[in-house]
């Protein structure tokens, strides 16, 4: 038996087909300018504000003053709407459309060739926010509460700063945390040195936040103009009461989660939220380093305040152990995400099967519910209607009984007073 699609599968393969132009989407020309086509994407923001939270409101008359959102917010008020899922998937498209128009070189690709040009496998919405502006980025942190899933990018002016080795860099000793506040969309970058002994033991970096705030951890490498480059990312999760990140570099694969990783179609098929959930389960691309100079950075992912944090560096001598509990952890991981896929094949089976089966089951228990209920009309009538015919049947031959003796009685009446004539010459 094929395997058995979900209808959000289903649907997802069919918006693929009839996925929009962006300029479309946007409402805007092929020759816009990039301020037009960010006018026009704030203004389709503001168009699907009506699927948003109380949030809107009281955010935006904190932030611009009622005025700025007119009567909107009361008329797309949530008590009338409520969080409305088809307004979510509008925002993305117009989201999507925004990141490729933005981008001089998506944009480029789009207009030769297409789609195909700038499509991935994982179609999330990847967002620079400090490009965005105040007003966008609210939008974009509100669509985020409701679901929606976003996935931001490094600034790009921190990377260019980096890369044109433009960045104040503060020494992190091992064993040493140190706690500080980042501000949002920025990013403060710290080197720690190791050596030959240390880099063969392995060695991990860790950050935490307590006010559970969203940062990235980052790695760079070395560039021969003094530069540093992009190497490796980690986005915060939370784990309890904080949130966390870690970098973990100890001579063998080490894999990282990236939970973002199918969440639409997560969001949209609670089945798939388990069977994807260690579809981002994947190997890093660094698992060791080499004896020397490092460098990390904290970047705030907040969509407005600074984040709080502390910043770690460990050597791993001292932790064997966990060395081999996490490598044997992880390969049950591997082993269990095979299974997974197997598995959802023959779930996706039964869940057909079984669908059908509780199809059948409802309409055999209201046959047989008004079958049963016939068969108690039927025994009703043995009972209830005839007492009521017997006692009309019953009035019936009271009120004959009753004529006739009123007759009999007239009757005798009138032979008791009829004269009867007497033959006098009889003898």
């Amino acid at each position: 038996m094929p395997p058995h699609r979900s209808k959000s599968e289903k649907n997802d393969g069919m918006a693929k087909h009839l996925r929009r132009d962006p300029y479309e989407v946007l409402g805007v020309l092929r020759n816009s300018t990039d301020q037009e086509i960010k006018s026009a994407y704030r203004k389709m923001a503001l168009k699907y504000q009506a699927a948003m939270t109380n949030e809107i409101c009281d955010l935006g008359h904190t932030m611009y003053g009622m005025d700025y959102f007119s009567d909107s917010c009361f008329r797309y008020h949530p008590d009338k709407n409520g969080n409305d899922p088809v307004a979510a998937d509008m925002f993305k498209e117009v989201t999507f459309s925004y990141n490729i128009l933005s981008d001089p070189d998506k944009r480029r690709q789009y207009d030769t060739a297409g789609f195909e040009a700038v499509e991935t496998d994982n179609q999330e919405l990847e967002l620079d926010l400090s490009s965005l502006g105040a007003v966008n980025t609210m939008f974009a942190a509100l669509f985020s509460k409701l679901g929606v899933p976003i996935k931001t990018t490094v600034s790009a002016t921190v990377l260019e700063e980096a890369l044109n080795g433009a960045v104040i860099i503060r020494p992190l000793q091992l064993g040493q945390p140190i706690s500080r506040k980042v501000e949002k969309q920025c990013a403060h970058f710290y080197s720690v040195t190791i050596t030959e002994d240390e880099a063969r033991d392995g060695f991990v970096c860790r950050v935490q936040s307590s006010d559970k705030s969203k940062f990235k951890l980052l790695y760079f490498e070395l560039e021969e103009n003094g530069g540093l480059s992009l190497a490796l990312q980690e986005d915060s999760a939370k784990t309890g009461k904080v949130t966390s990140a870690g970098m973990y570099f100890l001579g063998f694969p080490v894999y990282c989660l990236d939970q973002t990783t199918n969440s639409v179609a997560a969001a949209k098929d609670p089945d798939a939220a388990f069977f994807k959930k260690l579809d981002g389960f994947q190997p890093c691309e660094i698992t060791e380093l080499k004896p020397g100079k490092h460098v990390f950075a904290v970047y705030g992912d907040n969509f407005f305040k600074s984040v709080s944090y502390t910043i770690e560096a460990i050597c791993a001598a001292p932790f064997i152990e966990e060395k081999e509990n996490l490598r044997a952890v992880e390969a049950e991981i591997l082993s269990k995400r095979a299974e997974l896929s197997k598995f959802e094949t023959e779930y996706r089976e039964v869940l057909a099967q079984f669908t059908e089966m509780t199809g059948r089951y409802t309409k055999e228990m209201q046959e047989i519910d008004e079958l049963l209920k016939q068969r108690n009309e039927i025994h009703a009538s043995y009972t209830t209607i005839p007492l009521i015919k017997r006692s009309s049947s019953r009035k019936k031959s009271k009120a004959a009984s009753k004529e006739a003796k009123e007759d009999g009685e007239v009757k005798h009446g009138n032979l008791l007073s009829r004269k009867i004539p007497v033959d006098l010459d009889e003898q």
